[in-house]
């Protein structure tokens, strides 16, 4: 069975989590501005409870999608991973009951390979979180059905056994961003902040994945949502720059411009597209 495309008129900033043995909470995670909800039959469950959480997410999925179409919000299932006894049975949810795209765990060459094994149409996206996965991520990237990369920071925290004040991933972040670009995916999503509740973390965390280059965020909380939309939206003067050099461009009708005496070619002008874009929620 063929997944239906997701329908799709923005590129999501938020992918918020929610298990997926709460019904109950994923309608309130559609509802709660987010632009993408995941649910996690990985590990928001239990492993003595994947089997009845699968059972309890099947009666109530098709609303739960109609739901999510009505909201523009792109719905996604974090299968667990390849390597695991569940992996089968998680795909057999997926292709039953036709979810559109899912969210691949601990991705590198041999688990996509799996995936495709049993789904091979069904769209992507990469969770990069371990040692394997970075060291495939250039194919990964390229992998037919790959919508986007998404950064599982704690994991590969974990992996490399490397301290928790992120500087050391610093180089995979930059990896993620280069590869998503050369493979023409859109920017990668970057890895949750765990401190709920503390504003300014999540805004600092969220600045620094900016500017690395990435265009989205994982959250584990609603609360999160607001904060990241904020910190990833272009600032008024970003804005106001942008329309500038569209507006003179567009009055220009290919001719050579300069704003704020500076000369705008190609790249800078579709950077301006880009941030004007991006400035429009």
């Amino acid at each position: 069975m063929t997944a239906s495309p997701v329908p799709r008129s923005y590129l999501p900033r938020s992918y918020l989590f929610v298990p997926a043995s709460r019904p109950d909470r994923i309608g309130k995670a559609i509802a709660a501005g987010a632009d993408a909800v995941i649910v996690d039959l990985e590990d928001a469950v239990a492993p003595d409870a994947k089997a009845a959480a699968r059972a309890g997410l099947g009666g109530p999925w098709r609303g739960l999608q109609d739901q999510a179409d009505a909201a523009g919000v792109v719905l996604l299932v974090r299968v667990n991973g390849a390597d695991t006894e569940y992996f089968a049975d998680d795909l057999a949810f997926c292709d039953a009951h036709r979810v559109r795209e899912l969210v691949l765990p601990k991705a590198d060459g041999p688990s996509l390979a799996a995936l495709r094994g049993v789904l091979p149409t069904i769209p992507c996206c990469a969770l990069m979180e371990t040692a394997a996965g970075f060291a495939d991520l250039r194919d990964v990237a390229r992998a037919p059905g790959v919508t986007r990369l998404l950064f599982g920071s704690i994991d590969l925290m974990f992996d490399l056994d490397v301290g928790d004040d992120d500087a050391p991933l610093h180089h995979f972040r930059s990896e993620l961003v280069m590869q998503s670009r050369a493979a023409g995916l859109p920017a990668p999503v970057d890895g949750v902040c765990t401190a709920i509740g503390d504003a300014d973390a999540l805004a600092a965390d969220t600045a620094r994945a900016r500017r690395f280059g990435f265009g989205a965020k994982l959250l584990i909380h609603p609360s999160q949502v607001a904060g990241v939309h904020a910190a990833l939206a272009p600032s008024a003067e970003e804005l106001a720059w942008a329309r500038r050099v569209v507006d003179q461009a567009a009055a220009a009708r290919g001719a050579a411009i300069a704003v704020d005496g500076k000369m705008v070619d190609r790249p800078v002008l579709e950077r301006a597209q880009r941030i004007v874009a991006a400035g429009v929620d």
